[in-house]
């Protein structure tokens, strides 16, 4: 059995963190000592590492809790972890579009600038008129919202 701050050490998560995933639901409350210590075992350190990956790799924490669901109950099919993990690809995907498009509008505003004034700046030019840019590159959730919003207020919600 480990300590709280073992189990930090060993799986690279924040104390805190490992508090807050016991809150969340994706690790049940370990058993404490007469002291009030918690104690984690090698199950426990496993899928606080399960977690710490499927983290890294950018999964939100419901699709993280489904997918220990998934894997506490290995006789299930994986159709339901396949499609989970499709999902975040094509989310992953869509994000890489959209950071290259970012990209390209970011360089050609920063090689314009010629120096010189603020008051002749073409970057801040740029970033007070969305209109200068050449392309959309508004992450898609924004622009969503911003069609949401009727034309006067999704231009507004364009330019912030």
């Amino acid at each position: 059995m480990h300590a709280i701050g073992q189990a930090a050490k060993r799986t690279g998560i924040k104390v805190a963190t490992i508090r807050y995933y016991e809150q969340e639901g994706l690790l049940a409350a370990p058993p404490r000592t007469a002291s009030g210590r918690r104690l984690y075992s090698d199950a426990d350190i496993r899928r606080l590492a399960f977690i710490r990956h499927a983290r890294a790799l950018g999964f939100e924490l419901g699709d993280i809790r489904s997918l220990l669901d998934l894997s506490d109950h290995p006789n299930r099919s994986c159709e339901d972890a396949d499609r989970i993990a499709s999902k975040h690809l094509r989310e992953v995907e869509e994000r890489l579009v959209q950071l290259l498009a970012l990209k390209a509008e970011l360089s050609r505003i920063v090689t314009s600038c010629a120096g010189g004034m603020a008051a002749q700046c073409h970057v801040i030019e740029a970033l007070a008129d969305h209109a200068q840019c050449r392309a959309d590159h508004a992450p898609q959730a924004a622009r969503s919202r911003s069609h949401n919003k009727g034309p006067a207020r999704a231009k507004k919600a364009r330019r912030v």
